[in-house]
Formats: structure tokens, sequence, C-alpha cells
């Protein structure tokens, strides 16, 4: 798993069966900050994710990837690579707090 921040969405109104309903978000991979280790900063990749629970644009989110996404009961008969498995609340490294949805 990894954290990821919610940057957009994608549509597609034509695709298999199986996932058809599924909101897609476009996801930016985010790591802590290894100069002073007080804040996220983005890994500069994106990813295409299912999401499960309804994250919007701006949410921190758990994402997982390969054949741990289809290990849902949800997504276990899609053909989908990432999901988002949960929406981050806090982020806590080392005596601080580098992410809080609150702020």
């Amino acid at each position: 798993m990894f954290v990821a921040k919610v940057t957009g969405s994608l549509v597609s109104t034509q695709k298999v069966e199986a996932m058809k309903g599924c909101k897609l978000l476009v996801v930016e991979p985010y790591r802590v900050d290894p100069a002073e280790r007080k804040s996220l900063v983005t890994t500069g990749r994106t990813f295409v994710a299912v999401d499960m629970l309804g994250a919007g644009v701006g949410d921190y989110v758990l994402l997982t990837q390969g054949s741990s996404a289809r290990l849902t009961p949800e997504t276990k008969n899609m053909p989908v690579d990432a999901v988002v498995v949960g929406i981050v609340d806090q982020v806590h490294v080392d005596s601080g707090m580098v992410y809080s949805r609150e702020k």
C-alpha cells in the first residue's frame, strides 16, 4: 500500500461489463519529503485507480496495486491494477504530523 493524492477523475463510457458503474480516479503517489520529513511530496507518477469509498479531488488515499487490488470483495472479479482502500485522516512521521485531513 502507499499514500496517493486524488488529482482528478476519469470518465470512460465504454468499458468491460465488470467495470460498469465504477468510479475512476486519477491519483499521484506521495512520499515523505526525504530532506525535512515534515511534509508529503509527489513522486511525479500518475495512476488511474478504482474508487470504492467515495474519495474526492484533494483527498489523500491509501492505494493498493497489482494482484492485491483484486483481493477486495468489490474488485475480486474486475480487471483492476489499482484500487483505493482507504481515505487518509492523518499521517504522522517521527514525532510530528505531516498531514491532517481537517487542516
